[in-house]
C-alpha cells in the first residue's frame, strides 16, 4: 500500500498490504522512450529534487511513493509494468521472466523462467536461486512487503524461525526455472511478484538495511553514492549494455549518464529551483497555492496533471462510541461536502465518494450520500451520541492540515465537541497505525495503488485481520465477519469479469456501513525544467515518473 505522506511507507500487513507498483503493457513506447541499447551523451547529468528521501534505497524494505521512483530504473523484478502513460500502464508485463508465470494446480503453483544472460551491475550472472533468496532476505528482514508472500509454502514457518529455507520456491540454476508453491489460490500473487521487493538480488546480499549502499542493480541505472536524509546519485549500470540490454530488448535503457536526485523539503524552493533549471524535475508535486500560476505559464510545455489511482478519505473508529454506529457514521458521510474539499486541494481532488477510485478495476461510480447539512443533523439528533467529545487526527502537509481543519469544523456542525490533531508529515501514520495511540476517534487518510487489483484496497485497509497493534492500516479498525469473507474468497480468484462486479457490489456494501467518508481521488503533476523534452516524459500511474524516460535537449 503505498500512502503519501512524508514518505508514505508501504505495510498492509497487508495482507497489508503497499505498492508497489503496477502497470499494463498497453504500450510500450519505446520510440519515445529510447530503445534499451541506446548510449546516453556521457556529458548529461539529469538532476532531480525529491521532497522527501526514501523510506529506504534497499528493494527488500522500500514502500514509500518517493523509493518506488528511485528504484524503479535500477531493481527489476520477475514481472513489472510498462513504460507508458495513463491508465493503460497498468497491466503486468515480463521483467527478468520471459514471459508471465504459467499458473497451475488451481492457482497455487506458479512457474517462472529466467532470462538467460543477465548480470548484475558488479559482472555477477542473475541466477534463478537468486529470487529465492531475495523473498528469504525480506522474511528475515520482517520487511512490510513480508505479508505478500506468506501463502507461499514454508514462507510463515521461515519467518518464524529463520531457519531452513522457504521450501516452497524450488529453482534450477542451470535452465532458470523458477517454480513457486501457494499453500491456498491467491488471485493477486502474478502482481505481488511484480513489487520490488522481489527484486532478485545476489545470494551473498546481507539481511541488513543496504540503503546507504545499496546492492548490486539489474536495471540500466545502479546508485553509487548515498548521503542519507539529503541525496544519492545514479551511473549507468556498467553491464546493461553488455548483457541484460540484450536479454531484455523490450525494457528501455535510459538517456542520461548520470542522475543525481537531491532533497529539499519546501516545495516552494523547489519550483524556483526548476524554473531557474538548477534542477530538471521535482519528484513530488508543487504546492496547491502555485498551480494555478504554473498552469498559466507551463501547462504542456513543463507542467503536466494527470488523475492519480489513489482514494482520500476520513476514517472514522467504528469501535468505540460515537462512530460504533452506523447511523452517526453515515451522517458524517451526509455532512462531508466533496466540492469543499476540492477547493481545499486547489482543484486537484476530483470529488468521489467510494473506496475504489476510478482507473482501478472494479470501480463502478456512486454517490451514496449527497451533501445534505440538514438531513446529517437529522440522523445525529435521532442517534442521540452519548460521547460528543472528538479527537481528528491529520498531518501537517498543506493542504492535508486543512483538510482535517474542516473536518473538525464539520463535526462541530454536528453537534460534537472536537480537538484537532496536527502531527508530523514523516510521523503521522506511524502515530495513527499504533492502536495504542490513545483517542484515535477519526482522521485524514489516503491510498495510492500497489497494484491494479481491488484487493489492494479493501484487504489492508477494511478486514479485520489487517487490525495490528502496530503498523496497522486499517485505521476505522473496522471488522465485519460477512465482509472479511467476501474478500478472502474475491482475494483468492483470479481477476475478471465478474470479480470485477463483485467488487464493485463490495464497494456499495462497505459504503453502506460507512467505516470512511471518502471525497476524492487526487490529481497530481509533474513539473520540469524547459532542458526536459517534455513530450518524451513518461509518468506511470503507480512507480510515478520514468526516469529512464528522461531526455535533455
Amino acid at each position: 500500500m503505498y500512502y503519501l505522506g512524508g514518505g508514505r511507507k508501504v505495510t498492509r500487513l497487508r495482507a497489508l498490504l503497499v505498492s508497489a507498483c503496477v502497470a499494463l503493457a498497453l504500450a510500450f513506447g519505446l520510440t519515445s522512450c529510447g530503445s534499451s541499447t541506446e548510449s546516453p551523451a556521457s556529458d548529461q547529468t539529469l538532476r532531480g529534487a525529491f521532497g522527501n528521501f526514501p523510506d529506504y534505497l534497499d528493494p527488500a524494505l522500500a514502500g514509500s511513493l518517493e523509493a518506488a521512483t528511485a528504484l524503479q530504473a535500477t531493481y527489476i523484478p520477475l514481472l513489472t509494468y510498462a513504460h507508458a502513460n495513463g491508465q493503460g500502464a497498468a497491466r503486468l508485463i515480463p521483467g527478468l521472466a520471459k514471459a508471465l508465470p504459467r499458473i497451475t494446480d488451481g492457482g497455487r503453483t506458479y512457474t517462472l523462467q529466467l532470462r538467460p544472460g543477465l548480470r548484475y551491475s558488479d559482472g555477477k550472472p542473475v541466477l534463478a536461486s537468486d529470487f529465492k533468496h531475495a523473498i528469504e532476505r525480506v522474511l528475515r528482514l520482517d520487511s512490510a512487503g513480508s505479508p505478500f508472500y506468506s501463502d507461499i509454502v514454508g514462507a510463515e514457518r521461515f519467518a518464524t524461525t529463520m531457519h531452513g529455507a522457504v521450501r516452497g520456491i524450488e529453482t534450477d540454476d542451470s535452465t532458470g526455472e523458477i517454480v513457486i508453491h501457494l499453500i491456498k489460490p491467491r488471485g493477486t500473487f502474478s502482481n505481488e511478484l511484480g513489487l520490488r521487493f522481489a527484486a532478485p538480488v545476489p545470494a551473498g546480499t546481507p539481511a541488513e538495511d543496504l540503503s546507504a549502499n545499496p546492492p548490486p542493480a539489474t536495471g540500466p541505472y545502479v546508485i553509487t553514492k548515498v548521503t542519507p536524509g539529503r541525496s544519492w546519485e545514479y551511473r549507468r549500470n556498467p553491464y546493461w549494455a553488455k548483457a541484460n540490454a540484450k536479454a531484455m530488448p523490450d525494457q528501455p535503457g535510459g538517456h542520461v549518464a548520470r542522475i543525481e536526485a537531491d532533497v529539499i523539503h519546501n516545495p516552494e524552493t523547489e519550483v524556483n529551483e526548476v524554473e531557474r533549471e538548477t534542477y530538471d524535475w521535482m519528484q513530488n508535486p508543487p504546492p496547491t497555492d502555485r498551480l494555478a500560476e504554473l498552469q498559466s505559464k507551463y501547462a504542456g510545455t513543463q507542467l503536466r496533471t494527470e488523475p492519480t489511482i489513489s482514494t482520500y478519505y476520513f476514517w472514522l473508529n467504528t469501535t468505540t462510541p460515537p462512530f460504533d454506529d452506523v447511523a452517526v457514521r453515515r451522517a458524517v458521510n451526509y455532512a462531508v461536502n466533496p466540492a469543499a474539499l476540492r477547493r481545499i486541494y486547489a482543484g486537484a481532488m476530483l470529488p468521489s465518494q467510494q473506496i475504489l477510485p476510478v482507473g482501478m478495476p472494479g470501480h463502478r461510480k456512486f454517490e451514496p450520500y449527497p451533501y445534505n447539512l440538514a438531513k446529517a443533523r437529522r440522523l445525529i439528533a435521532q442517534a442521540d451520541p452519548p460521547d460528543r467529545a472528538i479527537t481528528v487526527w491529520t498531518d501537517n502537509a498543506s493542504p492535508n492540515n486543512e483538510a482535517g481543519e474542516y473536518f473538525q469544523d464539520v463535526l462541530r456542525k454536528l453537534g460534537f465537541q472536537v480537538d484537532l490533531k496536527v502531527i508530523d508529515s514523516s510521523s503521522y501514520f506511524t502515530v495513527i497505525g499504533n492502536t495504542s495511540t490513545p483517542d484515535l476517534d477519526a482522521g485524514w487518510a489516503n491510498w495510492f495503488e500497489d497494484y491494479p487489483h481491488p484487493n489492494d484496497y479493501f484487504q489492508p485497509q477494511l478486514a479485520g485481520d489487517s487490525i495490528q497493534p502496530t503498523n496497522n492500516t486499517n485505521w476505522a479498525q473496522f471488522d465485519d465477519p460477512s465482509l472479511n469473507a467476501k474478500i478472502a474468497s474475491l482475494g483468492a480468484q483470479q481477476l475478471g469479469p465478474m470479480q470485477e462486479a463483485e467488487y464493485a457490489a463490495l464497494d456499495r456494501a462497505y459504503m453502506a456501513r460507512a467505516p470512511w467518508a471518502p471525497f476524492g481521488t487526487l490529481t497530481s503533476s509533474t513539473f520540469v525544467s524547459s532542458a526536459v523534452d517534455f513530450d518524451k516524459l513518461i509518468v506511470n500511474p503507480v512507480y510515478g515518473q520514468d526516469l529512464t524516460s528522461f531526455q535533455l535537449k
